[in-house]
């Protein structure tokens, strides 16, 4: 299935997210090159170190050693396990992102890091998410692990600061890898990052769970704490921190357990600590551990205080099936901190199983909203389940007048007009000239507001993030054109050392000889030390042009200090 087709299949509110990878005009031979360079080293480096399912892996995910992976093409391979995969531009919003994982979908940053960023890219690029993530799904128990993870992730409750964090992280990422950007606005997009870092406030439900994925997805080890193999694809897509990991005296190793949720990380430093997990099933198990003490699991009072102090748009769920969607503003409690009415500011959706209740959209809800949640006096059962005999008796008859008696002592008095409900369950009731009373007799609703619509459920069983109907609720941050990374990158290359790396490349390929293509880098480009160390693999080594390019290497070594680890490690591999 191509990019296409599964962008139409895609739920409308994701489709956003979509990136168009053009495979063949986006990626120069340049970037093939870097490519090339990072996959090469890496499985050397991780041939003794990485999980024994990482090199099955790249094969079986469709994933190339000599090229950046088409994601169609590796699409062909994931639909064998289970999975698909889009191309999105750069960091896309959190839950956006675990919601995609639900769906057994990866998202794959569609730009590739740039040879100044070839160790550490501060953006995310098709060597991560493609070389880093694809690989380990070939293990069933990771694979249902991350989907897992996705259907917990997208129900956790994301705060203002998340939001703010996440556009800072995204702007700063962007500004960091385009040759375009001056150095005070990467002052300035560093300083926006750390003024929040500093000022992080009480983590929410979805900072705590990013911890989690943060010290097992990205940065997670298996076996014991003292002999243990990589699967985080933070570490398999890093040559710097794949290598340090294994070294005790450099990072300290400790068990996982839910615990783990209490360490924060730095993504600008390498891990002081990492955590060690069992097994792929232990990872499981670990998640749905934490889960349990989530708001989707809980609800409850402590589930509406946690909405109110997110200040962002959520979801309440009552007993009935019924959900209110919208930035919640107050909760009401009677002596016992049971919830008994729920306000909302702000455009707020109703909705029942994922699908909004018509004429209770947005539109409608634009100023807020407010309910009672409780019992009703003289009725032995949750009002939700009362039939229309039931009611009757207590004097509830559309069309009619009628007093509702909440045992909290709220009180609704109005004319009833119509009644809502969905496999026998009451949901809704509607009302026209209504007076709602708290128990202190101040007034909740007045009948010069309009319709009071009242929702039905005898207590809030969930809380979770965004709105149930996301489609036509989107709360999603989107993406500004301004703030893309795929048009940050679009920038002008050298034609002369583009034309020349795909000169190289067409060699490679052909199996051509190079030697005059030596002697064209050493005039033109005697500095570009990943097209000699291209070179280097398409020579024979007692060749003179071979000697050459290695003496030039050397002497670049030693000139270029920031460079010598990198030449170093291209000249340990074709100079043997």
């Amino acid at each position: 299935m191509n990019q296409a087709e599964i962008k139409r299949q895609l739920p409308s509110h994701l489709r956003q997210f979509v990136a168009d990878q053009d495979y063949a005009s986006r990626y120069t031979a340049k970037d093939h090159a870097v490519w090339r360079f990072v996959m090469g080293q890496l499985v050397r480096q991780l041939e003794k170190s990485a999980h024994p399912v990482y090199f099955e892996g790249l094969e079986r995910t469709g994933i190339s050693l000599h090229a950046i992976p088409s994601i169609d093409g590796m699409n062909e391979s994931l639909a064998k396990l289970g999975w698909q995969a889009i191309v999105v531009d750069g960091f896309i919003p959190p839950q956006a992102f675990m919601e995609l994982q639900s769906l057994r979908i990866l998202a794959i940053a569609v730009n590739m890091r740039s040879i100044h960023h070839i160790e550490y890219t501060p953006a995310p690029d098709i060597i991560h998410e493609a070389a880093g993530h694809a690989p380990i799904i070939a293990d069933v128990e990771y694979s249902d692990y991350l989907q897992r993870f996705g259907e917990v992730g997208m129900k956790a409750i994301y705060n203002q600061y998340d939001l703010d964090l996440y556009q800072a992280v995204r702007q700063l990422s962007i500004v960091k890898e385009s040759f375009e950007s001056t150095l005070d606005a990467i002052q300035h997009a560093e300083e926006t990052l750390d003024e929040l870092v500093r000022n992080p406030g009480q983590p929410s439900e979805l900072a705590l769970l990013t911890r989690l994925h943060w010290w097992t997805v990205e940065y997670g080890l298996v076996g014991n704490t003292s002999d243990y193999s990589i699967f985080g694809a933070g570490l398999l897509s890093s040559l710097s921190e794949s290598l340090a990991c294994m070294d005790n005296k450099k990072v300290k190793t400790l068990p996982l357990t839910v615990d783990a949720i209490k360490t924060p990380y730095d993504i600008t430093n390498l891990q002081p600590q990492l955590f060690v997990t069992k097994s792929c099933r232990h990872l499981t198990q670990i998640l749905n551990e934490y889960a349990t003490t989530m708001c989707y699991q809980t609800g409850g009072v402590r589930g509406v205080e946690i909405a109110i102090e997110a200040g962002v748009v959520t979801t309440c769920q009552l007993s009935s099936g019924v959900t209110v969607s919208g930035k919640f503003s107050r909760a009401l409690k009677n002596s016992i901190a049971e919830v008994i009415y729920i306000n909302t500011e702000g455009p707020t959706q109703l909705a029942f199983e994922g699908a909004e209740l018509g004429g209770h959209g947005t539109d409608f809800h634009v100023a807020g909203f407010g309910s009672p949640v409780g019992r009703l006096c003289n009725l032995m059962k949750p009002l939700e389940h009362a039939s229309e005999y039931e009611l009757q008796e207590l004097g509830i008859k559309r069309g009619e007048l009628c007093e509702l008696d909440f045992l909290s002592g709220v009180i609704v008095k109005g004319e009833l007009r119509s009644i809502h409900k969905a496999n026998g369950v009451v949901l809704l009731m509607s009302f026209r000239d209504c007076t709602v009373l708290d128990p202190g007799g101040e007034i909740l609703f007045d009948p010069s507001w309009g319709t009071f619509d009242m929702v039905v459920g005898e207590s809030i069983a969930s809380a979770f993030a965004g709105s149930a109907d996301p489609s036509r609720f989107d709360v999603y941050p989107q993406a500004s054109a301004s703030t893309s990374l795929a048009s940050s990158l679009a920038t002008s290359e050298d034609p002369q050392e583009i034309a020349l790396f795909q000169q190289i490349q067409t060699l490679r390929e052909e199996r051509r000889n190079a030697e005059q293509t030596v002697m064209q880098v050493l005039d033109s480009f005697p500095e570009n030390w990943l097209m000699m160390a291209e070179l280097l693999a398409l020579l024979p080594k007692g060749s003179k042009t071979f000697q050459l390019l290695v003496r030039q290497l050397r002497q670049l070594k030693d000139q270029h200090p920031d460079l010598a680890c990198l030449i170093g490690r291209a000249l340990a591999i074709y100079n043997k």
